[in-house]
């Protein structure tokens, strides 16, 4: 039982706090991938091959870990939202799947992985990940619902014609439907909790476009590296400013 609860520490309970820093952790995802792939000009396959380094090391990393760091949870997080955010652009653009293609196909993958997940370990709550095995389910599952939706963001603001305000606004408005759907109905958490776990990505996507794309787009053409070190800074703030403490295991 301790090494279970060792392992559960590693999880952060989820708070307010939590969905600020996700939501900023997101829209990180959205400046620091384009600046790899766009601003310094390698590309979305090379990016996004590097940036699957990067979050293989940091997976390694969280799951070998004995006790929960906010700091390495967070920069696994960022990890997963660069990485999607590159692969998203390379399977939606570079392979000409598109938006909506590219969308569903994610969409499939996000659901394989959830129903794999919970016909082999009997649920997919992020209070039962309380092994190696459970763990590698949960960030394979949180990659793909990134990936997911970077493609969502675009799509709405582009495809549909949302803009980045628009857009925002949609996925805000449907994160405030699932907040009254939380505290005003017995709908499960497991699937309110993945619910705005994937809208916050799209949200993060559509911000993050809007920071650093031309004002010819609707953009603020801001740097996307400054817009990057920003994000990192009110993301570690965050983390000092609010003291995380893990999920409480149910087991």
């Amino acid at each position: 039982m301790e090494q279970r609860n060792a392992t559960l520490a590693k999880v952060p309970e989820v708070t307010l706090a939590f969905w600020v820093i996700k939501i900023a952790a997101t829209t990180l995802g959205e400046t620091g991938g384009d600046a790899l792939s766009m601003s310094m000009k390698l590309g979305y396959l090379v990016s996004t091959f590097i940036f699957a380094i990067i979050f293989f090391i940091a997976v390694t990393a969280q799951i070998r870990a004995k006790h929960f760091h906010p700091a390495l949870y967070w920069i696994t997080i960022i990890a997963t939202t660069t990485v999607g955010t590159t692969l998203a652009d390379f399977a939606d653009r570079s392979l000409g799947i598109g938006y909506a293609g590219g969308s569903s196909m994610l969409l499939a993958l996000l659901l394989i992985s959830l129903a794999v997940w919970y016909f082999t370990m009997g649920s997919v709550s992020v209070t039962t990940v309380s092994s190696p095995k459970a763990e590698l389910f949960y960030w394979v599952t949180i990659m793909f619902s990134q990936t997911l939706g970077t493609a969502l963001g675009d799509w709405t603001a582009d495809s549909a014609g949302f803009g980045y305000t628009g857009a925002a606004l949609i996925f805000g408005g449907l994160l405030l439907l699932l907040t009254v759907l939380y505290y005003w109905t017995s709908v499960s958490r497991t699937v309110l909790f993945w619910s705005a776990f994937i809208l916050t990505r799209p949200l993060g996507a559509v911000v993050g476009d809007f920071l650093d794309k031309p004002v010819a787009n609707g953009g603020l053409n801001l740097s996307r590296y400054g817009a990057s070190l920003a994000l990192v800074a009110f993301i570690g703030a965050c983390m000092i400013v609010f003291k995380q403490r893990p999920a409480k295991a149910n087991h």
